[in-house]
């Protein structure tokens, strides 16, 4: 029986096996990924230079979109060159990177999100005590809290996978290395090794998913003390922050909380939370929040002059 040592790199199939349609993929998730950096690149630098957004709620923004910077570039390259130039190969060793910093920026922006969950939760449930609950040193605290949180989960998910033998075929049939493709590639009984991803990964994703709706649900419920303008304020943010929280969770409870099988929705799935969630954060935190618009308008109007 082969050793893992005689596979040393793996063969990505992508989305899609039409050259045309690759082409025009190539073309859309290009775009998709200039936006993303522009504008999450964009909200980091706004929110570090404008002493107008000082609040803990744009601190947490600027690291969710430092986070989505990584992460998209994580995964997005590799699609997109494998579309357009057919470079659909990955080193055993880049693929085991990749892994590891994917479940790392991702796993971390799940506690991050839990952590702007309770920011809005303090900001409108007890306003009189906000300034002094979100301290700096607490909104630090919840920001190493989250990638200490997404590092150990990575380094689980890695350890699990990272001594098992791959003996063949090594084709992987995604657009990036991810635990379930691989696991279907590995010449052992993987049925606990299963079990502990879908815990790794599932169980957590569907933890947090209620706690965050849970919070969401207190805090809508609490709107019925505030004055109409204070309403409509706090509904203009908690809605986007419901919209990312829908478009990122959903489909990773579906991939993780769920026995080590593939499906071929897989891959379709798979692009919401890797490609147009960190491209839609930017939008969803920006457009409907006038503080954030007019600091980077006034930012931008000041470079330019």
């Amino acid at each position: 029986m082969e050793t893992r040592n005689s596979v040393t790199y793996f063969v990505l199939l992508g989305l899609t096996q039409n050259p045309k349609e690759q082409k025009v993929l190539s073309i859309i998730f290009s775009l998709s990924y200039i936006l993303t950096m522009v504008g999450n690149l964009l909200i980091v630098v706004t929110v570090t230079v404008s002493k107008s957004l000082g609040s803990p709620m744009y601190f947490f923004l600027a690291g969710l979109s430092f986070m989505d910077v990584i992460y998209a570039s994580v995964i997005s390259p590799k699609l997109i060159s494998g579309l357009f130039f057919g470079q659909k190969t990955i080193s055993f060793q880049a693929c085991m990177i990749q892994l590891f910093l994917e479940h790392f920026f991702g796993g971390s922006e799940v506690f991050l999100l839990l952590a702007m969950a309770y920011d809005r939760y303090v900001a409108i449930c007890k306003p009189l005590h906000y300034l002094i609950i979100m301290r700096q040193w607490v909104c630090i605290v919840l920001l190493i809290v989250s990638w200490v949180g997404g590092f150990l989960h990575s380094v689980i998910q890695l350890i699990s996978l990272y001594g098992l033998p791959f003996c063949g075929p090594n084709v992987i049939d995604h657009f990036f290395c991810d635990m379930y493709p691989l696991l279907k590639l590995i010449c052992s009984d993987t049925y606990v090794i299963g079990l502990l991803v879908a815990v790794n990964g599932g169980l957590i994703c569907s933890i947090v998913f209620l706690l965050l709706l849970i919070s969401y649900g207190v805090i809508l419920y609490s709107l019925k003390n505030l004055s109409q303008e204070s309403r409509r304020k706090a509904l203009s943010t908690c809605g986007s922050h419901i919209t990312v929280v829908v478009f990122f969770f959903v489909p990773c409870i579906f991939m993780y909380a769920r026995p080590a099988r593939n499906f071929p929705i897989d891959k379709s799935l798979s692009v919401f939370y890797t490609v147009i969630t960190p491209m839609l954060n930017p939008l969803i935190y920006t457009l409907r929040n006038s503080e954030m618009t007019n600091a980077m308008k006034k930012l931008w109007r000041t470079k330019f002059i």
